[in-house]
């Protein structure tokens, strides 16, 4: 029986299955996570199913805001980006809590083998996304968290966000059209996060004008669509450091599991399930 579940519209793509059930495996525990669709208007009903039904919950696009306001109670950083990604469900009472953030995080470090520290982030992107993880990366110890977007106004309330829990720290807004302010953000960052949903589709452009990037610069790119797009093959060209998404999807539902059953999760079966997985 289906103790566990991610939940999202779509939600046909995710790989978050087979690597937590790899997880569960790893520890004897079976393969009790599953998926299901679920639109907005059915998630209310959905979270009163949860609270009677299941143990834990994975949360995808685009449920995370509202979930948060659904949840009975919220932890800390939930309650900071009003996001929620995982529920904890425990005597009918639903938590909610967020780790996209330590999941960014850790990928970050992984996949590049650096530390946050001192470093400047730029985000591509100020939604669902960038909220769920900008607030988290903005506590690592960063100095400027920066932000281009298609709607600037959108990218200024997430930076005021920041710094309100983190004052000390720099943030600038560039709106998308400006290429010219665009492409001084991106070559003084030292981490590009791709955090908008181009990428998604197969035909969907590059996120930023082509001339925001020059080859073989000092930038490491995380695009956190975890297939090939076209920015991916936009630093391959370039030989740029680039990395799609997966290791942050492995690491935010690592830490979820952990929330969920106490135990460490084995992260290179979680590795293997996502390779072999699909849905």
């Amino acid at each position: 029986m289906e103790k566990y579940l991610v939940i999202g519209d779509p939600v046909g793509h995710s790989r978050s299955p087979g690597m937590q059930n790899a997880a569960f495996e790893a520890c004897g525990m079976g393969r009790p996570y599953g998926m299901r669709h679920v639109t907005s208007q059915e998630l209310p009903e959905f979270f009163e199913y949860a609270r009677k039904n299941l143990a834990g919950v994975n949360i995808t696009v685009p449920h995370k805001l509202q979930a948060a306001l659904l949840a009975d109670e919220l932890t800390d950083r939930a309650e900071k980006c009003g996001s929620v990604n995982t529920l904890i469900i425990r005597d009918g009472k639903i938590a909610g809590d967020s780790t996209d953030g330590v999941g960014l995080e850790k990928a970050l470090e992984y996949c590049f083998n650096e530390t946050l520290s001192g470093k400047t982030v730029l985000f591509c992107g100020a939604g669902g996304a960038a909220r769920a993880t900008a607030v988290h990366l903005a506590g690592c110890g960063v100095k400027a968290v920066n932000f281009i977007n298609r709607t600037v106004k959108k990218a200024e309330e997430l930076s005021s966000l920041c710094r309100k829990f983190y004052p000390a720290l720099e943030s600038v807004c560039v709106p998308a059209a400006d290429t010219a302010g665009c492409r001084a953000l991106v070559q003084r960052a030292d981490f590009l996060i791709q955090a908008t949903s181009l990428g998604l589709k197969d035909d969907d452009p590059l996120p930023l004008d082509e001339s925001c990037f020059v080859p073989e610069m000092k930038l490491r790119i995380f695009d956190t669509v975890y297939w090939q797009t076209a920015l991916q093959k936009l630093a391959a060209r370039l030989q740029i450091s680039c990395v799609g998404g997966k290791e942050m999807l492995i690491r935010q539902g690592a830490a979820s599991f952990e929330l969920w059953t106490g135990i460490k999760a084995d992260i290179e079966a979680m590795r293997r399930g996502f390779d072999e997985g699909g849905i």
